[in-house]
C-alpha cells in the first residue's frame, strides 16, 4: 500500500508541476517535442522546446509558434510567415464616408497568422482544416528557447508514433513501484 501510494504521489506531483508551470506561462503546453523535420535546420526531430504566451505580446512575422487547429491530434512547431491585426466594427457602427467606423483591438489581442515549416515548400493552408488563418486561440505558444538532450525527445516521439508504448511505460513503471521495498 505505502509503495502505491509513494507512486500515487509522485505522479500528482508531476503533475502539479505541470499545470502550475503552464498557468505561470500561460500555456497548455510548456515543454513539446518537434516530431517532424519540418523545421530543419532551425530544430530537428527530438529536440525539445520551451514555449510560452503573454496574452498582451503580439505575434511578430518569424516568430516560432505552437499550435493546435481543430481536428488535428498534436500540436505543429512552425515560424509565422505573416501576421494581420483585425479590426471589428462598432456596436452600431456608424457609417463615414461610405465605410463603417471600425475600431481597432488592442495590438495583438485578436491576430491572424499564416505559418509555414522551415523545411516546407508552401505554407500551411493545408494544416488548417479549413481555416484560411489561425487565430491566437489556437496558439499554444511562442517558442522561448530549446536544449538538444540526445534521445530523451525521442521517447516522446516513440510514445506518439506507438501509443501502446504509453501503456506499457507507465505498466512498468507502476510495477516497478509496487515491487520495490525500501
Amino acid at each position: 500500500l505505502l509503495q502505491c501510494l509513494k507512486f500515487a504521489s509522485a505522479i500528482a506531483s508531476a503533475f502539479i508541476l505541470w499545470k502550475g508551470l503552464g498557468l505561470i506561462l500561460n500555456t497548455e503546453s510548456p515543454v513539446v517535442v518537434v516530431l517532424s523535420g519540418s523545421m530543419e535546420p532551425a530544430f530537428y526531430r527530438g529536440d525539445i522546446l520551451f514555449l510560452s504566451n503573454p496574452s498582451g505580446e503580439p505575434y511578430h512575422t518569424g516568430d516560432i509558434t505552437v499550435y493546435n487547429v481543430p481536428g488535428a491530434e498534436i500540436p505543429i512547431v512552425h515560424r509565422v510567415m505573416e501576421v494581420r491585426d483585425v479590426f471589428v466594427p462598432f456596436h452600431n457602427s456608424p457609417i463615414i464616408n461610405n465605410r463603417l467606423a471600425m475600431l481597432e483591438l488592442p495590438p495583438g489581442k485578436h491576430q491572424l497568422m499564416l505559418t509555414k515549416g522551415d523545411n516546407n515548400h508552401v505554407n500551411d493552408l493545408d494544416l488548417y482544416n479549413g481555416l484560411e488563418w489561425i487565430d491566437r486561440r489556437h496558439i499554444v505558444g511562442k517558442v522561448r528557447g530549446y536544449v538538444v538532450i540526445p534521445y530523451i525527445g525521442y521517447l516522446s516521439i516513440a510514445v506518439n508514433d506507438f501509443p501502446q508504448l504509453k501503456y506499457a511505460l507507465f505498466g512498468g513503471l507502476g510495477l516497478l513501484a509496487f515491487i520495490q521495498r525500501e
